[in-house]
């Protein structure tokens, strides 16, 4: 449920109140009076900071908000390659991350503090966006961890019995133990190779397409 309509009335609740205690200054005479005004001139101010804060946070999360920068156009586009080798795409399609989330699903950390960590990253990415030069290639900050894979595949059957799961070069004991990547070289380590992009097709779907948008 959006908060959006609660801070719309706050806020103008508060200035309806500010006016009316500069008006009336002498209401604050009494005991009443000065409780109203603590709370309008005090708690309102930082009860709609936390809010929007917290709204602001929330949206920071959507696919939306993540491809709004230009120079994250292509990975939206990615998204919608028509092959099976496009980790990103194959998730994207097949709901298998919310898609109005797919981005924060992928790329944040699911360990304790991880949201926090993952909105340190995101605004180290505003920043570079506005302030620095945005590499042509861009680069995760370290190495993807496969835990945040097997967050949600560990102990799905299309993970356990997985032929590819099992054979020798990458055992499942040593996956469950992130000994051995996903991302290995032969396994999945196509995630959105967006340099070319110019030479696939794509998937034509209204509702992933307005997904994006």
């Amino acid at each position: 449920m959006s908060v959006w309509p609660f801070l719309v009335v706050w806020f103008i609740l508060t200035v309806v109140s500010l006016l009316y205690l500069a008006i009336r200054p002498g209401v604050t005479s009494g005991a009443v009076g000065k409780a109203f005004a603590f709370l309008w001139i005090f708690l309102a101010p930082i009860l709609a900071l936390l809010g929007g804060a917290s709204a602001h946070l929330e949206r920071s999360k959507s696919t939306e908000f993540c491809l709004s920068c230009h120079v994250m156009e292509p990975y939206g586009k990615s998204l919608l390659v028509d092959d099976g080798e496009y980790l990103a795409a194959q998730h994207y399609q097949n709901n298998r991350v919310p898609r109005d989330h797919a981005c924060y699903a992928c790329h944040t950390d699911y360990v304790m503090f991880g949201g926090v960590r993952a909105k340190l990253r995101g605004l180290r990415h505003v920043f570079v966006n506005y302030f620095a030069t945005v590499p042509d290639t861009i680069r995760l900050y370290s190495p993807f961890n496969s835990r945040e894979c097997l967050h949600c595949h560990r102990g799905s059957r299309s993970f356990e019995e997985s032929s590819g799961h099992r054979d020798e070069e990458t055992p499942l004991d040593a996956i469950r133990a992130g000994r051995v990547s996903c991302l290995e070289a032969g396994c999945h380590d196509v995630a959105h190779n967006v340099h070319e992009l110019s030479d696939v097709t794509y998937w034509k779907s209204i509702a992933a397409e307005a997904s994006l948008r």
